[in-house]
């Protein structure tokens, strides 16, 4: 499972094709126009994303059409998931830098003993541009001793919460108990 999401994957897919991806893709345009002003190989990337982004809103928000209730509901829901992510990622990477800051380490020098030689990198991943590996997910809990429910988010999106909820009605095993708000958006 990604717990993250992927600025190249979406690249590479060529079309954005959901709200929370598109709330995503809004946040990570931000990102990337930071990021771009110290290393200039986020320029293109910026482009191409916000060519997709562009994409995605004529068609799906452009004045000629007529937007739902549902619609909206759905896509304020994103925003909210998708600035719970960001916000997630903003307090790791705080808490990561104090924990380098404790162990006189630079981003730098960590990111050489998680094994990313790419100076920018290492920035991609504490920026939230880049996911983290799940071995370095792993190093930073155990190096830094960073507890692992602050590196990885428990959020779901309502995608994923709504076919979770029906595979478990449909399996109607009454030891398997699950309600709405265990997978609620904490």
């Amino acid at each position: 499972m990604q717990t993250q999401f992927d600025i190249s994957e979406l690249i590479e897919a060529g079309e954005i094709k959901n709200e929370f991806d598109f709330e995503r893709a809004m946040i990570a345009d931000r990102k990337l126009r930071v990021l771009s002003k110290e290393h200039p190989k986020f320029r293109s990337v910026r482009k191409k994303l916000r060519d997709l982004i562009e994409e995605y809103e004529n068609k799906n928000w452009s004045a000629s059409l007529k937007i739902s209730n549902k619609k909206l509901r759905e896509s304020d829901l994103a925003e909210t998931i998708a600035e719970k992510e960001r916000l997630f990622i903003q307090r790791r990477k705080e808490l990561i830098r104090k924990k380098l800051k404790n162990l006189d380490l630079t981003q730098q020098d960590f990111g050489k003993i998680l094994g990313h030689r790419n100076k920018s990198y290492i920035s991609e991943l504490m920026n939230g541009v880049s996911p983290f590996s799940l071995k370095d997910l792993i190093l930073i809990n155990r190096l830094l001793k960073v507890d692992l429910t602050d590196l990885v988010p428990t959020f779901l999106p309502q995608s994923d919460r709504t076919k979770i909820m029906t595979a478990i009605k449909e399996l109607d095993n009454p030891k398997l108990k699950l309600n709405k708000d265990d997978l609620a958006i904490a």
